[in-house]
């Protein structure tokens, strides 16, 4: 090949790179289409659509396999939808395994998301779309996550995301399954409702950082069951992070190795951890080993939460809901087969105090509420108790002692 010695002059190189930045971003007036399942502006790749396509539009994914990490950096929606009888749009691991294109904003480890979004102020819609971690070949790090919402908003919604575990299971505390973060007083507004996740290391959703809000409603989150990995969370909200946890349905939560006399370590299906003035409500929370746990003993306060109208069942060795803060609502509750205490009023953080506990079901308990060290209630009746062997344990210790011959 011959090449020219010639020098482009300026003006004319900005006005090729505007022609072509132009001729790969433009409005579409049929609908764009990933696959060919569909008449359309047809792309190959999910990748490959984003790239090409202007803000505000939606990119349909037809049924198929999806080897790819995806990158999104506009406002979009991506929806998956059926086509004959095949409905299931799935983006999978490349051949090579999934890399690192990402680092977390609070501790700067690397990451790698299968979907990434780093829109800044644009709205995304990531919708009908199943995200598997199967064959990452990411053995600790780094981080393996499904879908990563990074400084942006939007909503994720009715989609799938699965298997997100990382070939070393042996405490790695990475492989979550939707993750939205905020950091570098960026921030991140997302609407999480009626996704099924299922198979993660560490968390199924979580919100985290100061400038997150999550609002998390309608999903079905279910761990690996008992692991000796890391000790994982159906849904977490934590460091200065706000938001609602409703209607969620989550179980399998169990950390294997724990024991009675090491709480700090085991799993739960909500968790709460050093953000305030969490909403959590109508979730039905079984077999984890904290059911709810509620805990501020960090940087940030994780007191005001409102804990209404939860069904809590079989939780292993500690309590169906836990608060280790203060001035909580804790009514309405339903909670069965708790093998410490239903309701723990927990002094572990320097003491609990101002909470307001009534209205509550507990079937089948050590103790039906336990009042641990240095902490106390402002109302504690009526609840109403079955099979329960202490119904309220107030002696400062933060273990259900049950009375001998018990």
């Amino acid at each position: 090949m011959i090449q020219s010695n010639k020098l482009v002059r300026p003006s004319m190189f900005m006005g090729l790179v505007l022609m072509a930045s132009f001729a790969t971003q433009v409005a579409y007036a049929a609908p764009v289409i990933v696959g060919t399942c569909k008449s359309g502006v047809q792309f190959v790749t999910i990748q490959s659509a984003i790239n090409a396509s202007p803000s505000g539009t939606t990119i349909n994914v037809c049924p198929g396999l999806y080897p790819e990490q995806v990158v999104i950096n506009k406002a979009l929606t991506l929806k998956g939808f059926a086509s004959g009888n095949q409905g299931a749009a799935i983006i999978t691991a490349p051949p090579g395994g999934i890399v690192q294109n990402a680092t977390s904003l609070s501790t700067g480890d690397p990451i790698a998301a299968q979907v990434l979004v780093q829109s800044g102020t644009g709205l995304v819609t990531i919708s009908d779309m199943t995200v598997d971690g199967n064959n990452n070949q990411i053995s600790c790090t780094p981080d393996l996550i499904g879908i990563y919402y990074q400084n942006s908003s939007g909503t994720i919604t009715r989609d799938a995301v699965l298997n997100e575990v990382m070939t070393n299971d042996t405490g790695c505390q990475g492989g979550l399954g939707i993750f939205v973060q905020s950091g570098g007083s960026g921030s991140s507004n997302v609407s999480i409702t009626f996704n099924h996740i299922e198979n993660y290391q560490k968390n199924g959703i979580t919100g985290n950082e100061v400038g997150t809000s999550v609002t998390i409603n309608g999903n079905t989150v279910i761990g690996q069951g008992p692991t000796t990995g890391a000790a994982e969370n159906s849904i977490q909200i934590g460091f200065g992070a706000t938001g609602s946890i409703t209607s969620n349905t989550v179980s399998s939560d169990v950390w294997a190795p724990d024991t009675f006399s090491d709480p700090g370590d085991a799993a739960a299906g909500l968790l709460v951890y050093d953000a305030a003035n969490v909403i959590i409500s109508k979730n039905n929370v079984s077999a984890t080993q904290f059911g709810i746990a509620v805990v501020g003993d960090g940087a940030f306060s994780a007191d005001h939460a409102s804990v209404t109208n939860n069904t809590v069942s079989a939780t292993h060795i500690f309590d169906g809901i836990d608060l280790c803060n203060n001035s909580n609502t804790v009514t309405g509750n339903v909670i069965n087969g708790s093998d410490e205490a239903a309701i723990h009023i927990d002094g572990s953080c320097g003491g609990s105090t101002g909470s307001v506990v009534k209205s509550n079901t507990i079937n089948s308990a050590c103790a039906g509420i336990l009042i641990g060290a240095n902490s106390s209630v402002s109302s504690s009746s009526p609840n109403t108790y079955y099979n329960t062997i202490t119904l309220v344990q107030n002696n400062g210790s933060d273990a259900c002692t049950p009375p001998p011959g018990a």
